[in-house]
């Protein structure tokens, strides 16, 4: 089974040609960082701390070394530790319960809304117990949690919301950034994000100050000033070149998410009807698709998966085990039935290229390549 019209090489992602679109900032900003010497925090990480913030529309941000650093560094700057549990979806980045267990937390998972893959809010309840300290929201995909409820069950139980927005910059929640919607968010800043570094990178943002300075504190060896520690933390900081990098891109970042958004329309309007499942929306949210993930029903997807491999266009997978299927989570001794949506999807999920270097051409290439293959 081929594609109409002649083979087009499409990379799944492609990092070089987003640079080559903005070359002569990034080189002026790294070389401006070399220049200074300002390579360990410095002028050149506060300036991108300030806009980030500002992006987010919070008060603080602290740039930190990586997104799971984030969600670990947030946990405990919240009290999270040994003998609580927080709750989080089934279906995300191990990133997402790693940090969990890092805080010496237990993890409950919950299963996905069908519809977007997000957690199911109308499961979240079940799950609270007297332990329960916290949950984390995934705005997976970039396709933002529906936050309403979560904030509500929250403030009902007496939680606290770490929203991990990893993949997710920018995106909205009924007109709000969803940074305005948790008590810290964290992202992640690594190369293939939609905010992407040239490196690892992170950091958590929050309208706390005092939950901001002592995040810092902590990611920073516990230290108030130079050789003066109040208590044992973590050396996990954001780097200047990479700070540097990210302040040039986030002047580009909602041009770059227009053009997700435009092909994801794209592919919604080639792709619908053809028999594969598109992505869900919840009503007013705008979101910013760092992955455009289509379901394959009835043991499709590596057929599927091969056609385009043979059309030139390249694929993943985002995740094919669910969390609590993991061997890391053996222990919790769960059955397919306990989380059958994210099992279930963890079958049938396959992301396409998303970029936003991506061509209208290309998107309809790879659209015409899914709909020939005529699922059913």
């Amino acid at each position: 089974m081929q594609a109409p019209g002649t083979t087009l090489a499409i990379p799944f992602v492609d990092l070089k040609a987003q640079y080559e679109s903005i070359k002569p900032e990034i080189d002026a900003a790294i070389a401006a960082v070399i220049s200074d010497t300002a390579f360990v925090s410095g002028p050149f990480v506060k300036a991108f701390e300030d806009a980030f913030a500002q992006y987010c529309e919070v008060g603080h941000c602290v740039g930190v070394a990586n997104g799971t650093d984030a969600l670990f560094i947030a946990l405990r700057t919240l009290g999270v530790g040994p003998g609580d549990e927080v709750i989080t979806v089934a279906n995300s980045f191990v990133a997402t319960s790693e940090a969990i267990r890092m805080a010496g937390a237990q993890v409950v998972f919950v299963d996905i809304n069908p519809l977007t893959l997000n957690i199911d809010v109308e499961r979240i309840e079940e799950k609270i117990t007297p332990r329960t300290r916290a949950i984390i929201p995934v705005h997976l995909y970039g396709q933002p949690a529906d936050m309403a409820p979560i904030c509500a069950l929250a403030q009902k139980h007496g939680l606290r919301v770490v929203g991990d927005a990893a993949q997710a910059h920018g995106a909205l929640y009924r007109g709000q950034p969803i940074a305005r919607l948790a008590d810290i968010t964290c992202y992640s800043f690594y190369p293939g994000k939609n905010l992407g570094a040239y490196g690892d990178a992170g950091a958590l943002v929050t309208d706390n100050a005092e939950w901001a300075s002592a995040a810092r504190m902590f990611a920073n060896h516990g230290r108030t000033k130079k050789y003066y520690h109040d208590l044992e933390g973590v050396n996990s900081r954001l780097d200047g070149l990479q700070a540097a990098i990210l302040s040039v891109k986030l002047r580009h970042l909602e041009q770059w998410t227009e053009q997700r958004r435009r092909n994801a329309c794209l592919y919604r309007n080639g792709i619908e009807g053809c028999g594969v499942g598109i992505p869900g929306e919840l009503d007013d949210v705008r979101a910013v698709y760092h992955l455009y993930v289509v379901r394959v029903p009835n043991a499709s997807r590596e057929a599927l998966q091969e056609l385009l491999k043979a059309n030139g266009v390249s694929t993943g997978i985002h995740y094919p085990i669910a969390l609590p299927y993991l061997n890391a989570y053996r222990h919790l001794g769960h059955a397919e039935m306990d989380f059958p949506e994210a099992f279930r999807a963890s079958g049938e999920i396959l992301s396409l290229p998303m970029f936003a270097e991506l061509t209208e051409e290309q998107v309809r290439y790879v659209a015409e390549t899914v709909a020939s293959a005529a699922v059913v």
